[in-house]
């Protein structure tokens, strides 16, 4: 029963509405925060991947949760299609860098094929202007553990290498699941590279 309330709960927060998340042709704010790749840390800076090309910064709620798990691996099944066109996914989520360790090394999720960082106190959230929730307490992932930390609402952003925002992507503004925030995020990047 607690699962299915959890569930009922979780559900609502995919359709909880934006304030007013940044915009195509905003400035993207830059951060650095703690990151883990296939389990190991490291510090992910958005100005050093931009120089590389456009990256795909995905907000998530948590680590182990459905929708989250559906996405992750689908960025993973895809890493080599934004890599054919040099763009950088990155997955931020207010999880402890602890437990991205396990989920960025997991075959099952990013698979060791992109990064994940943390913020933990919602900071980066709160620059790219994006809601975040308190769960009831008791609530579990799908491991069966009890999720401590704040929801960030899931929207993703495409961004070029000069800083713009090319695309927004928002489950509560657009109403879009985790897959389609890969393949329209893919279709935006693959439009960049072709000057388009």
């Amino acid at each position: 029963m607690k699962r299915l309330i959890a569930g009922v709960f979780l559900s609502s927060v995919i359709v909880f509405p934006a304030l007013a998340a940044l915009e195509e042709g905003d400035q993207a704010p830059d951060f650095t925060a703690k990151a883990s790749l296939a389990g190991k840390e490291f510090y992910f800076s958005l100005n050093e991947a931009l120089k590389k090309g456009p990256v795909v910064v995905y907000f998530y709620p948590s680590a182990y949760t459905n929708g989250c798990n559906i996405e992750a691996h689908t960025f993973a099944e895809e890493k080599k299609n934004f890599e054919a066109v040099n763009a950088t996914i990155i997955g931020v989520s207010q999880d402890s860098i602890e437990r991205l360790h396990d989920y960025s090394a997991d075959p099952e999720y990013c698979a060791g094929k992109f990064p994940v960082a943390s913020d933990m106190d919602g900071s980066i959230a709160a620059a790219y202007d994006l809601n975040t929730l308190n769960l009831p307490p008791g609530f579990e992932d799908t491991r069966g553990e009890v999720v401590k930390h704040a929801f960030t609402e899931r929207t993703t952003f495409v961004i070029t290498p000069g800083n713009s925002i090319a695309a927004t992507l928002s489950s509560a503004d657009d109403g879009i699941g985790p897959i389609d925030h890969v393949d329209q995020s893919l279709a935006m990047v693959k439009k960049l590279a072709a000057g388009k």
